[in-house]
Order: structure tokens, then sequence, then C-alpha cells
């Protein structure tokens, strides 16, 4: 006796209801994360755009190889300060066949790596198409890279320190053309993602020191993913605010990016030399009989025989004198 037909369309709907709540309950997930991932750069002050697809173009190690990263989803730029000043980073999701692998934090340098190397825990299944050499442990991670006697150079006790307090939910990190970039497990929070942007942080102020030459035009936009040089330095004041480029973050260091813009001389301003002072004589302030004295004199003007002021007109003719006799 076989099972009736409305059996099968009973497990086929149960089947089909469960399919859905799953499917449904992983894009409340990824919303919320998207969300809480958005409200975190809001609060740093840092840009986020949804989905960026040529962003994980630029690299080709690590994480980025090992999952195939089609696009990158939620994805934050900003800048993060370090030992060494201030540095430009980048938090985006992995994407890849539909899924979350991985979230990927990078780290800008100011220089080229001259060797990619990649810092693997052990527990990973690392072998992947293209795989770099394996040069053997270091600390609690395998190192992996094409050139060896580069990678020595490269690989200092540091390091490899600062590699063995990344923690044991981070799969890789690695260093790549100017990025030090890290993968961290799906899910991850803002609070874990910090943690994890102070320890790339240590690593590219080992790797790359701020006491070498720095070029101030270098700017990056998350579309592009790479820095580029800047063919002039605008005015940023005056530039429209792009959810897809950052602007260049003031740095701590002494390098002066702001000389080049200048274009008025500033004031110079002299002490007064003791030539230039001359000594006066004080001057006495004036009393009433200064004033007066100050004053033009007025023609006297006729009086009255009362001792008062006269109306204007004739003077009278000057009668005779007469002789008393007596």
């Amino acid at each position: 006796m076989g099972i009736s037909a409305w059996i099968w369309f009973v497990i086929a709907a149960v089947a089909l209801v469960a399919g859905l709540g799953l499917l449904f309950a992983d894009r409340a997930k990824e919303g919320s994360r998207n969300r809480e991932r958005q409200r975190w750069a809001q609060l740093r002050g840092w840009q986020f755009v949804e989905e960026d697809d040529r962003l994980p173009q630029q690299w080709s190690g690590g994480a980025i190889g090992y999952f195939g990263a089609d696009a990158a989803v939620n994805v934050v730029a900003g800048s993060t300060f370090t030992s060494d000043g201030r540095r430009p980073v980048f938090i985006f999701d992995i994407e890849s066949e539909g899924q979350i692998p991985a979230v990927v934090v990078a780290v800008r340098c100011n220089k080229t790596h001259r060797v990619p190397v990649e810092m693997w825990l052990s527990s990973v299944p690392f072998q992947r198409e293209n795989m770099p050499e394996m040069l053997g442990p270091i600390g609690q991670r395998y190192a992996f890279a094409d050139d060896t006697e580069g990678a020595r150079q490269v690989i200092t006790q540091d390091l490899v320190d600062a590699a063995d307090q990344l923690g044991g939910d981070v799969g890789v990190a690695w260093l790549e053309q100017e990025w030090v970039l890290a993968s961290v497990v799906p899910g991850a929070g803002p609070s874990r993602l910090e943690r994890l942007l102070r320890d790339l942080g240590e690593i590219a102020d080992i790797v790359d020191p701020f006491d070498e030459d720095y070029d101030s035009n270098r700017t990056w936009t998350p579309a592009a993913g790479m820095p580029t040089v800047a063919s002039a330095t605008p005015d940023q004041r005056t530039q429209p605010l792009d959810p897809h480029a950052e602007a260049p973050a003031p740095r701590t260091q002494v390098f002066d990016t702001s000389g080049a813009g200048e274009s008025h001389p500033r004031a110079i301003t002299h002490a007064t030399s003791p030539a230039d002072t001359q000594v006066t004589t004080p001057v006495r302030a004036q009393t009433a009989a200064d004033v007066r004295d100050a004053e033009p004199s007025a023609p006297p003007q006729p009086r009255s025989p009362f001792g008062g002021p006269g109306e204007p007109g004739p003077v009278p003719a000057p009668q005779p004198e007469q002789n008393e006799e007596p």
C-alpha cells in the first residue's frame, strides 16, 4: 500500500513553508545587519554604501580569492586613528553566490608592500587555486608568499605578535598592494569590528611607519576602491558631497599638506625697532587761558552809555567844549 497523494501534498507544503520561513529570516537578519552597519557609520561620521561590485576586484588574495567575492555589500568607508596617525579604512561584507561568507576589514598604508603575504589560521582549509607558496608557521598562523626571501624581510617578530592578537574568528590576515586586510566571521558587530580595526592599525604601523615619505595628493573613492593621484587640489569646502567618495582627512603628523594649496602670501609682521621710536614731549592739558589766547581777536564793538553793547549806526559828532565862566 503506497502513501496517499494528500500526504505528499502536506509534506511539500510543510517544506515550502519552512523554506520560505528560512528565506524571510535570512532576509530579516541581513536587513538588521544593514541597518546596524549604517547606524554605526553615521555615529562615526563615515560613509555608507549598500553595494559596490567593483571594490572586491581590487584585491585577489586572502579571503577575496578564497571565497571568490562577487560584490561588496554594506560598505563603510572612513578613516581611523592609529599610533602613527590617521589612516583610511574599508569595512564590507563579501557576497559570493548570494551568500555572505565573511566580513573584510581593510586599513590603507602609505606605500605599496613589496611582497604580498597571507597569514592563515591552521584550522582553515586554505587550499585554493593559485595558492601562494607556504613558508611555514609563524606564531599561531601559517605564512604564504610567492617571494620567500622578500617575505622573510617583511615578517618580523612584531608582526607575528600583532597577528596573534587578531583572534580565532579572523581566518586570514594579509598584506596586498598598499593595504592591510583581514576577514572575520559574518555577523560580526560594530564592537568586534572596532577591535579588529585597532589590531589592523597596529599591523599597519609596523609594516608602514609614518617616518617614511608620504604623497599627500593621493585620494581614493569607495567606487574605484584604490587610491589615485589627484591632478589638482581643489578646495574641499566647495565640493559637493559624494556618497561614493571620502574627503581627504587631516593628518596629525608633521607632513604639511596645506602649503601647496595656498595662493595668497601670508602677511608678515615686523617688530618695532628702536629707530622707529621717537621721543616726544609730553602734552600739557589745555587751560581756559590757553583757549582764550588761541581764539582770534575780534574788533571792538561800540559800547552804549550803560556799558552794554551798542546798536550799530552812525557815531554822533563831537560837541564843542563850552568854557564855564567863574
